[in-house]
């Protein structure tokens, strides 16, 4: 059953029937018998958090459930416009850098291109070859380096967590009453226009119990989400620039899916004004003032015109626990 939906969604046309896709800008405050989503109300104490540079106040963060998968979470779009090109230009211009690792083939693409994948793109000025150097791109793995091969993880396989989304994600974490959550291992995933992504489950990790934080930057992606097995039905959902998806409980070992990026007319056009707090180290400052320039900008509106950047985090170990046995 969810191959069958899967394909029903990834099917080569320019018109597929949409129709059952669960977009959350359509879902009013008030919970229907017959609606399979819902918008969740919290109390001050959670939503009192601290400020962090790029998002919106937690107060007005709109938060949705999936009346028939428990655990799942959406939050629609925290993030300011601000906040949401300074992550895109992290997972552009850094995140591929080495020591992280990236899906490059050796045999395909020398050394500089692997080890600096954006720097390279925006120097080259072959159209051709600088086409085959961005559609390339498809992964980067940050922390601890999920290997695609044998699915475990390794403790002489990892490289240093980005401090920055390690402090974004605890708060989210926080938000949802995940105390000690620890970002411990992260997937980048690069998606072009025309790119899916088959159904499957996140199981590698020792530590099951604690959620998974996935965010989208760029074009709109539908997500199924199902069950524990592929013969039960999926439900497919609208995840757009800026949301955040939450796995955590029941739904963190179910099978889900990419099978369409679908081009919007949402941009980041707009100039933001926003300053990252006085003397903060929560984000790169330096960054997150260049991107407000707009032809500092640019590069980057233009790579998302057509593709959309995921990036899901997780948590490795069971707490206490310091390294992989």
């Amino acid at each position: 059953m969810f191959k069958t939906v899967f394909k029903q969604y990834k099917v080569k046309s320019t018109s597929p029937d949409l129709s059952d896709v669960v977009s959350f800008d359509e879902i009013d405050d008030k919970p229907k018998e017959d609606s399979i989503a819902q918008r969740l109300s919290f109390n001050n104490e959670i939503t009192d958090l601290p400020t962090f540079p790029g998002l919106k106040t937690p107060r007005a963060w709109q938060t949705f459930v999936l009346k028939d998968h428990p655990g799942l979470l959406v939050i629609r779009n925290p993030f300011t416009d601000h906040g949401q090109r300074y992550w895109i230009a992290r997972c552009l211009r850094d995140y591929p850098r080495a020591p992280n690792i990236v899906n490059l083939n050796a045999r395909l693409f020398d050394e500089s291109v692997r080890s600096d994948w954006w720097k390279e793109l925006q120097e080259c000025k072959d159209p051709t070859e600088r086409q085959r150097i961005k559609a390339a791109m498809r992964w980067t793995t940050l922390g601890y380096h999920h290997d695609w091969d044998t699915k475990v993880y390794n403790e002489l396989s990892k490289s240093p967590f980005p401090q920055d989304l390690s402090r974004l994600c605890q708060v989210f974490a926080s938000y949802l009453g995940y105390h000690d959550f620890k970002s411990e291992a992260a997937i980048v995933n690069y998606y072009p226009l025309g790119s899916s992504l088959s159904g499957h489950t996140d199981h590698s990790e020792p530590n099951h119990l604690a959620p998974l934080f996935s965010f989208s930057f760029g074009q709109t992606a539908i997500f199924l989400i199902g069950g524990r097995t592929l013969d039960e039905k999926p439900t497919a959902i609208y995840l757009k620039s800026g949301d955040v998806l939450v796995m955590s409980g029941e739904s963190r070992l179910c099978y889900h899916a990419v099978p369409r990026i679908i081009q919007t007319d949402e941009s980041l056009a707009s100039l933001p004004n926003e300053t990252a707090l006085e003397n903060s180290n929560l984000v790169d400052n330096d960054l997150f003032e260049q991107v407000r320039d707009s032809n500092y900008w640019n590069p980057f509106s233009s790579y998302i015109a057509d593709s959309r950047i995921n990036i899901n985090v997780r948590q490795v170990l069971h707490p206490g626990d310091l390294k992989l046995n």
